[in-house]
């Protein structure tokens, strides 16, 4: 609590300057209404390609964590450089180098140091989500007034330093309705005034392939004016037991019934199923039983990591180690059903966690953390589950404690969201050519 304290009242001569300025911004601002950028009608970005597959995207980050935005670059298989990339907790420096190949004079620590001018003209794009606590609901709602809420200004000071062909700035929901919206119209203002045509809107995972309820504001900001929208909603295909390491049962392995289907002599003979062998028909994807297509035969029936071109979301699946498991102590506490003045929901094995949350090593109640059951016990979600349900696969490089890798993973940006942005804006358009 200390620290936190005096994360929020931390001063210096930069911090009383930044606060003073955007409160006489705040005060100056005029009354006009910002709206929401609309959603796109055309063509889903799931079916939409990159135009400059061969370009690289020279990748800037601040406030980097555990590298969101170059995980999505991975996934996606584009070519990208890191120019910098920065973040003032230890342990996510430790993550991010087992993760991701960047110099070490281009990293950095304390962004209110970090001096960019060096980089002009060398980077596309700049991405970051400022620490969220100052405007978060589960926060002091402090604002400006908390030191963390003037980090925006640094984020815009080093697009300002950079001068990227596009920005991307995340951050909570609450950050729009904050001081009546005087917050995130100071915001908004400051990045028009860089010289960017400034885009925005709430997205939540749970719309982009991830069974997670997270929405937070997805700001973007263009060099040249553009008419972008954002990408539309898809149909989630995933519940989040799908995510789980302990579960077999999931749509990934065939019912008895559809086992002794595409195994069936006369199957095979006709071509209907291909098991281990090269894929020349595949099947459709509504298809329970009658399947046509193409299998893989596992003797010990567990999952292994698979190429990601086939199937994304296939996991190695095992058995959860004990320390996982809540003893009966704590098992009471998490499912207990509040007091009379706080109440709060003792539901578990939700089908869409609720949001992740850093301090989940701290393990709340099940209102507000995400607990699921196997085999008549209760747990808590593991380091590698919360990484999934934010978009990571399992190629991510565990290297921190498991108290260090929930709060990494509960203050990170989904990849699948970036992915989808990332695909309708058509990221290459703004790469550098290759010489």
């Amino acid at each position: 609590m200390a620290t936190v304290e005096k994360e929020i009242r931390e001063e210096s001569e930069k911090i009383t300057k930044v606060k003073k300025l955007v409160k006489k911004r705040a005060e100056e601002l005029e009354d006009k209404a910002l709206v929401q950028t609309p959603i796109s009608e055309g063509t889903s970005w799931k079916e939409l390609q990159f135009q400059y597959p061969n370009r690289i995207v020279r990748l800037g980050t601040l406030f980097s964590g555990i590298g969101a935005i170059e995980h999505a670059f991975q996934r996606l298989g584009l070519k990208h450089e890191i120019v910098f990339a920065g973040d003032i907790e230890p342990n996510c420096k430790k993550s991010y180098f087992a993760n991701y190949q960047i110099k070490e004079e281009d990293w950095f620590s304390d962004i209110r140091d970090f001096d960019a001018r060096k980089y002009k003209g060398k980077v596309d794009f700049i991405v970051g989500g400022a620490p969220c606590q100052a405007f978060s609901m589960v926060g002091h709602r402090l604002g400006f007034e908390d030191a963390r809420g003037t980090l925006f200004y640094e984020f815009a000071r080093v697009v300002k330093e950079t001068q990227p062909k596009v920005f991307l700035f995340e951050n909570v929901r609450g950050l729009l309705n904050h001081d009546k919206g005087r917050t995130w119209h100071v915001i908004h203002d400051i990045f028009e005034e860089l010289g960017y045509d400034v885009k925005f809107r709430v997205l939540n995972s749970c719309d982009y392939g991830i069974p997670q309820h997270r929405e937070r504001v997805y700001c973007l900001g263009f060099k040249k004016k553009t008419d972008f929208k954002y990408p539309a909603p898809i149909e989630l295909e995933y519940k989040m037991y799908d995510f789980l390491e302990d579960y077999i049962d999931s749509k990934y392995f065939l019912k008895e019934k559809g086992v002794k289907f595409v195994t069936s002599h006369k199957n095979r003979e006709k071509s209907y199923t291909q098991i281990n062998g090269d894929i020349q028909l595949c099947q459709k994807r509504n298809q329970q039983f009658n399947w046509h297509g193409d299998f893989v035969y596992h003797p010990d029936s567990e999952l292994t990591l698979s190429d990601e071109a086939f199937d994304e979301f296939i996991f190695d699946v095992r058995d959860v180690e004990e320390k996982y498991y809540l003893s009966d102590k704590v098992a009471k506490y998490v499912l207990a059903g509040g007091t009379k003045s706080f109440k709060t929901s003792t539901e578990t094995d939700l089908d869409i966690a609720r949001p992740l949350l850093q301090s989940m090593h701290k393990m709340h109640r099940a209102g507000v953390d995400n607990y699921v059951t196997h085999k008549g016990r209760i747990r808590k979600l593991t380091p590698r589950e919360c990484l999934r349900l934010m978009g990571f696969k399992d190629s991510f490089k565990i290297v921190v404690s498991d108290t260090a890798m929930y709060q990494q993973a509960g203050n990170s940006i989904v990849v699948d969201v970036l992915i989808a942005i990332l695909k309708q804006l058509d990221i290459t358009k703004y790469g550098a050519s290759v010489s």
